[in-house]
């Protein structure tokens, strides 16, 4: 009984995780699945951050600050996936913190495929992030 109720326990944590928790994809992985057509890459910085460093090499720019609120961000990303919820899509910022937040934002508005490049441009700490992986950054257009 007392393994059902820890398996019980361990069944419900990783549940609840990974309903909370967005799935992650490291920096190269990214960018080889976005050349290959089979990720939106999406890169949600603020424009003054895409004209520093340039946008990820295969991402669309489409901050996540948009002035009109988040309803509006969300507009913009729909868009970008022609209106697909299905389609999977790949959110990049500086650090992956913003990008956490906007794939639970984005779940809960019904996207079923979203992933995390949770180490951003500039790495989190464990991964080195996407300039320190030497891949190709674009300048804004």
């Amino acid at each position: 009984m007392k393994f059902i109720a820890m398996s019980l326990g361990v069944f419900l944590w990783v549940c609840g995780t990974s309903a909370a928790e967005p799935l992650l994809l490291p920096a190269d992985s990214a960018y080889r699945q976005a050349r290959a057509g089979s990720i939106t890459l999406i890169d949600i910085r603020r424009p003054g951050e895409w004209r520093q460093t340039g946008v990820p090499d295969g991402a669309v720019a489409l901050t996540m600050h948009n002035s009109k609120g988040p309803n509006a961000f969300y507009e913009t990303v729909l868009a970008a996936v022609d209106r697909d919820k299905s389609r999977p899509i790949a959110l990049i910022c500086a650090a992956g913190n913003r990008s956490r937040w906007a794939s639970r934002f984005l779940a809960g508005k019904g996207f079923k495929q979203i992933v995390n490049v949770a180490e951003g441009l500039f790495g989190n700490g464990k991964l080195p992030g996407w300039l320190a992986r030497g891949l190709p950054v674009v300048p804004l257009k």
